[in-house]
């Protein structure tokens, strides 16, 4: 208790720098995935896709990203266990910052598409386990968070596959594909902007003061559906056919007009993980700062800050930009073909799922989300359109990387008991 109230502000700092540095890893991996699907079909190009992401990661994981990370906070080592030994709680979360940043750095080094929530459970799981003790964990939590990564691909592969199969049945197989998309292409339009809007309102905004009811959530979500479907509306009318181009592809045109849809969705993807996964960064710090905060009560309440989130925005999105690229290939290129058609399907599948555990408080893996997602997409069109190879070696990396974590988050965490 005395060497937390002697060292708090030092410990903070620590603290701090490690939240960032570990934000930086996931920006340069995690985020690849969000976006890898925009820049796979040609929608984006790499540098466009960082500057999307760069905005829509940021308000996504400052607006939206408070929900899970109590559960990433609190939900995984009872804090009776450690209500004695707070010193230990924060060796154990310091442990899991670094050991995440330095899993998530290589991977994307490598350009090996790891799922970041993989790595910060088992983390969190190997020092609780091996430092404090094995009932330190509260293993019926662990449960559901792993029962997730089987549910988010499998639920991402179904709803981009139903939506798939809806866009070939109502344009692609239609006698007049292109004149089908204008009129369908707005109902999708409206369905991204509620779907997101809606999990947000519900539950994202509670701490930055703007608490809304359940009617309330509703009303402003349809408001921002319409006003995204007027605006893409307006995009839309300013696509013509091209007679020349679809001679030799039947649907070059009906593609053009789905790549419009797509940036949406695209934002869409960004705000989802943003919201999602800014809880890996800073649930770690949030519970340092909590310890701290109250002098070593590990069971009192303390309200996250605002400043936390931030920090963990910033730091994702740095990492975006100084070292997304590998990765995005892998995502958005190696698993199976993508068009905008293709790649609208699977964001949107992929970011419906993100936004549902957000707003759950499920701290669900984007990569395994998006994988699926795509995977959904390219089943709708025959086993033969995906890559198996490249699949095997992504399923790999998911077996891999959750003891990893908790390796290095071992190594890290008998370091800091010898040093302090």
């Amino acid at each position: 208790m005395e060497f937390i109230i002697a060292y708090g502000p030092h410990i903070l700092i620590l603290a701090c720098a490690f939240g960032f540095f570990m934000a930086w890893g996931m920006g340069a991996n995690d985020v690849a995935n969000a976006m890898g699907t925009s820049v796979g079909s040609g929608v984006l190009t790499v540098k466009q896709a960082i500057i999307v992401a760069m905005i829509f990661e940021f308000c996504g994981a400052y607006l939206a990203g408070g929900e899970v990370t109590e559960t990433i906070r609190s939900g995984i080592v009872q804090s009776s266990v450690v209500e004695d030994t707070p010193h230990l709680l924060v060796y154990g979360m310091l442990s899991t910052l670094l050991a995440t940043g330095v899993w998530l750095t290589v991977a994307s080094a490598n350009g090996w598409p790891v799922s970041t929530t993989h790595t910060v459970i088992g983390a969190i799981i190997g020092f609780a386990a091996v430092g404090i003790s094995i009932d330190s964990v509260q293993w019926s939590q662990i449960g559901s968070i792993v029962a997730s990564w089987v549910i988010s691909p499998v639920l991402a592969g179904t709803i981009s596959y139903i939506l798939f199969r809806s866009v070939q049945r109502l344009i692609l197989n239609s006698p007049d594909p292109f004149t089908q998309a204008k009129r369908y292409v707005p109902v999708y339009l409206f369905l991204t902007g509620f779907m997101v809007s809606m999990v947000t309102f519900m539950k994202g905004l509670k701490h930055v003061g703007v608490p809304l009811n359940g009617p309330q959530s509703v009303l402003a979500a349809v408001i921002t559906g319409l006003i995204i479907t007027g605006f893409g509306k307006i995009l839309l009318a300013r696509v013509e056919p091209n007679p020349e181009q679809d001679r030799r592809f039947r649907f070059a045109s009906t593609e053009r007009l789905f790549a419009i849809l797509m940036v949406f969705t695209a934002c869409a993807m960004a705000f989802a993980h943003g919201s999602n996964d800014v809880a890996n960064a800073v649930g770690p710090l949030a519970a340092i700062y909590s310890v701290i905060k109250s002098e070593g009560q590990v069971s009192a309440s303390t309200a996250i800050p605002s400043w936390i989130l931030l920090l963990g925005a910033v730091g994702i999105v740095a990492g975006l930009a100084m070292f997304g690229r590998r990765v995005m290939q892998t995502i958005g290129k190696k698993i199976t073909e993508l068009t905008p058609s293709r790649g609208f399907a699977a964001e949107l599948g992929a970011a419906s799922t993100v936004v549902l555990a957000t707003g759950t408080g499920l701290p669900v893996s984007t990569t395994h989300t998006l994988v699926g997602a795509i995977l959904g997409v390219g089943f709708a069109r025959g086993i033969g359109a995906l890559n198996l190879r490249v699949v095997r070696g992504i399923f790999a990396s998911w077996f891999i990387t959750l003891p990893a974590g908790a390796i290095l988050s071992i190594i890290f965490f008998f370091i800091f008991m010898a040093l302090f």
